[in-house]
């Protein structure tokens, strides 16, 4: 299995999920739209990162909104340059991350982690199941756990309680902090 493509597609169904932009989603910091802008925001990067670009390089050219007026066609752009700039990138290939150089091999797994879990909160917000793969989100599971306590208060929240035959998309968004229970607010 591409563990990446599969990320990408989760992502992509949610992305053609969302219509409210303004809905609330299980990533409490962000709404519909903010959130597909993160996501579209660190596609946009990749291209330039896998270039051999620095952080300091790429400036704050994705800071702002980059979604403009159709979401998700800019998503869609965003989606497909990131997938042809990964095509042969070699696993140790050096890129140059805010937090110090780093194999693409990691670069990679990051990003199949970010779409993965984003794409489950993009298809929440919708009402939709993401549908994560077991595979997917077993093996995002096994490349996270000796870190993710790391990454507690920064860019997860606390690990949420699930029962002990939960599938691995409930193991993986509990283990990010979010409840795989969550459900999409009624709104008047």
């Amino acid at each position: 299995m591409d563990h990446m493509a599969s990320a990408r597609e989760v992502a992509d169904r949610a992305a053609h999920r969302l219509h409210d932009w303004d809905a609330p989603t299980p990533c409490s910091d962000w709404d519909a739209r903010e959130l597909l802008n993160h996501l579209t925001a660190e596609q946009l990067w990749v291209p330039h990162l896998l270039a051999g670009e620095t952080v300091e390089q790429v400036g704050d050219r994705y800071d702002d909104d980059v979604l403009g007026d159709d979401p998700v066609a800019t998503w869609e752009r965003a989606n497909a340059a990131a997938a042809e700039a990964w095509a042969g990138v070699p696993d140790d290939r050096v890129v140059h991350l805010s937090f110090g150089d780093t194999p693409a091999a990691e670069y990679r797994w990051q990003m199949t982690m970010d779409l993965a879990v984003h794409g489950w909160d993009m298809a929440t917000a919708a009402g939709a199941d993401a549908g994560i793969p077991d595979e997917l989100a077993t093996a995002v599971l096994d490349h996270i756990a000796d870190d993710v306590e790391n990454w507690r208060g920064t860019i997860f929240a606390d690990a949420v309680d699930v029962p002990s035959g939960a599938s691995p998309q409930d193991r993986l968004v509990a283990l990010t902090g979010r409840d795989p229970g969550w459900k999409p607010p009624t709104r008047a």
